[in-house]
């Protein structure tokens, strides 16, 4: 039937071009984005699983900077207790010599005076070893909390340890000497038994600071598997774009083409009343 009020074939044309121009429309969009899925409107469901998996993603990075901080300060904390082992090395250089039977009181007064010397220090060093407001070799913190989950539901603690003198690990008091052999030959023993601690709690720091490392490795790696897996939610293929976005460039135009036609059938009647 032909009719200058209802022309089917235009409508029918004008439905695909329609339908044609919105999947064009989402090919673009997603060239331009790099997505496929990038709104919760071309895909609700994927969308909110991607965005749970982003949640995750930005909770893994708060906890790697968590773990850093503790590391940093167990290495502090490492890097004063070794210069103490150190000093401890070189008292007892100092008492071991001011042990001397034969030694004359002039020398021993000096050895003395690089021991006490060498004693203060251990004193500055440790009020020196602070990290982020911790210092887990003064006594004042008891302990150093990093994150370990992106929840905050797990984490990874170091017991921190008192070198200051006078204490359990080191046991020179803060008057220690070496004025005469008897007090050196006694601090011989003092000082060995001090080094062998801080040894110790050196080494349970270590051991501190390596589960922290061990848990930086695996956040990152988590941290990449999970953006990984969000790539393959939401990621558009662009080879296949590129191809979907020339195919659709094509029906367009061939939409258009058919739309036209159909919008000249009506000039059919004009020759009916010629």
């Amino acid at each position: 039937m032909l009719s200058v009020n209802t022309n089917m074939g235009a409508m029918v044309a004008l439905q695909y071009l329609d339908q044609t121009n919105a999947q064009l429309q989402a090919t673009q969009n997603a060239i331009n984005s790099g997505l496929k899925v990038a709104t919760a409107k071309d895909d609700g469901a994927t969308f909110a699983i991607a965005q749970d998996m982003r949640g995750d993603v930005a909770g893994y990075s708060a906890v790697t900077d968590s773990l850093h901080r503790a590391i940093s300060s167990v290495d502090v904390a490492l890097s004063a207790g070794q210069s103490i082992s150190d000093l401890l090395i070189q008292m007892k250089q100092k008492a071991l010599a001011a042990s001397d039977q034969s030694l004359d009181t002039a020398n021993r007064e000096a050895l003395n005076e690089d021991f006490t010397a060498l004693r203060d220090q251990i004193t500055s060093i440790i009020s020196n070893a602070v990290f982020n407001g911790f210092n887990l070799i003064d006594g004042s913190t008891g302990q150093i909390t990093a994150l370990a989950s992106s929840d905050g539901a797990r984490k990874i603690t170091v017991q921190s340890e008192n070198m200051n003198l006078s204490g359990s690990i080191v046991t020179i008091s803060t008057t220690s000497s070496i004025s005469t052999q008897s007090s050196a030959s006694a601090m011989i023993q003092t000082v060995e038994t001090s080094l062998t601690n801080i040894n110790s709690a050196l080494a349970r720091l270590s051991s501190g600071e390596r589960k922290y490392s061990v848990q930086v490795d695996f956040v990152s790696k988590l941290s990449d598997t999970v953006t990984a897996g969000i790539g393959n939610l939401v990621d558009a293929d662009m080879a296949s774009e590129s191809a979907k976005l020339q195919s659709l460039q094509v029906k367009q135009q061939l939409g258009v083409q058919a739309l036209s036609i159909a919008n000249q059938s009506p000039q059919i009647i004009m020759s009916l009343f010629r």
